[in-house]
Order: structure tokens, then sequence, then C-alpha cells
């Protein structure tokens, strides 16, 4: 990495860990800089989605629409979270006195299977099975975060950029994620999504809780936000024009 002329880093968080892990390695002649990473925000549009599909997606995942859905995207691993979020649910379970909400975890085990098995036993522990889905895969994910109210985030360790944040907010979807890593960056706490303290099961619960009694308008306008967020700093066509523009100054 460090004998390249060019160095870009796809969030400021990279940027400040190759700065202060390799900064001796790096000449001063060579150009390092950030280039935000960038989504589709055509294909992460709510605009664009069928009624009809939401309808055969919930079908699909046996879920009733009577409450909130929160998706929780991501591969099963224990650094993205999925046990502090389980512990998260418990304690809303707790405070609220009833099951206020779907959960649907989202994502493959890629092998992992002791991991899911410990989070399906979490999930039986805490007498969560009705309030909890697991989901191996879907291939619209715009269509999964279209037929949720809330998208978290949980992870302990910080992302590198963390996409499920800026997909979320590109679909218009309040998004809670933890305070570390890109999340700072692609986030606007209160504004565009909620952030909690990082590896804190209550400090996520409450934000859970304070999301989920929010009123509509007040939701909405969180996703105005967030989508006018994304199409502003992590457009992909920006992403590709920056990147296009370093490569040809250093060609020339």
């Amino acid at each position: 990495m460090v004998r390249s002329d060019l160095i870009i880093a796809g969030s400021n968080f990279i940027f400040s860990h190759i700065k202060e892990n390799y900064y001796n390695y790096l000449e001063q002649k060579k150009k390092f800089l950030v280039i935000f990473r960038g989504i589709n925000i055509d294909y992460f549009d709510p605009s664009t989605k069928l009624e009809i599909d939401e309808k055969n997606l919930l079908k699909k995942w046996e879920i009733n629409k009577e409450k909130k859905i929160i998706l929780v995207p991501g591969r099963l691993s224990s650094w993205k979270g999925q046990e502090l979020l389980i512990e998260a649910v418990n304690l809303v379970k707790i405070e609220l006195g009833y099951e206020a909400f779907h959960v649907v975890i989202l994502g493959s085990d890629q092998g992992r299977n002791l991991y899911k098995k410990k989070l399906i036993r979490l999930t039986e522990q805490y007498r969560l099975t009705n309030q909890i889905k697991f989901i191996d895969h879907c291939k619209d994910m715009a269509l999964a975060y279209q037929i949720s109210d809330i998208v978290i985030s949980p992870s302990i360790e910080p992302e590198a950029f963390g996409r499920v944040a800026v997909e979320a907010q590109s679909m218009e979807k309040l998004i809670i994620a933890s305070n570390i890593g890109g999340s700072n960056e692609t986030i606007i706490n209160e504004k565009t999504g909620f952030l909690f303290e990082s590896g804190n099961a209550k400090s996520l619960s409450e934000k859970i809780i304070k999301a989920i009694t929010m009123d509509e308008t007040s939701i909405n306008l969180i996703g105005k936000e967030g989508r006018k967020n994304i199409i502003k700093k992590f457009n992909v066509e920006k992403m590709c024009f920056s990147t296009y523009s370093e490569y040809k100054r250093l060609i020339n």
C-alpha cells in the first residue's frame, strides 16, 4: 500500500488509522486522501419498490405488518454485534412489558454454524423466538429495507465504512448504529439516525425505545434527511468521478 503513488482511504476513520499506524512509511510527496465510498442511490430508492413485492416478501418471511419491523443486516459474525442486539431487544421487552416489534436478523453464517446456534440459544433463553426471526439471504436488499421501519447496525468493532447505515438512509429508514468507525461519519446523530454507545446493550435498548415511540411525522423527517445526506455525500457517481480525476492526474 505505502509503495503506491496514490493512497485513497474510503473514510476518515481509515485515513486516521493508516496515518497513525503507517505514518513512518508514508512519503510526503505521495498523495494520501479520502474519497468516501458510495452506493447506487437509484437502486436504493424507496420510490422504485412495488407494494405487491413488499407483500410477497412479508409473506415469504411469515411476518405480519401489524407491528414495526426492525431489520439487522449483516453476516453472522461476533464482531457484527448480533449478541448485543438480542440482549438489547430483551431489555426493551422487559422495559415495555410486551413484544412491541418484529426483528429480522438478515445474513448468512458463512460456515460459522456454532455462532448461529449460540444466537438461537440466546434467543430461546430470553424467550424471544416469537419476536426474532433469522433469515439467511435476500436477493433484493432494497426491498428488505423497504418493508422495515428501523434498521440497526450493532457492530462492536469499527466498520471501515459501514454500508448498512448508508443504504438504510438512502431508503429513507431510521438507522441506529454504534458510535464507532464509519458510522460516525455517515450518520448525522439525531438528524438522520441515532448513534448508541458501542458494546452497551442498555444504550442500544434506549435508542430502540426512542425510535419505536416516535410519531410518524418525526420518523419520516429523519428518513428524508437521511436520503438527502446520502445523495449529497455518498453517491457512487460522485465516488467514481473523484477517483477517476485522481487517476487521470496521476497518469498525466
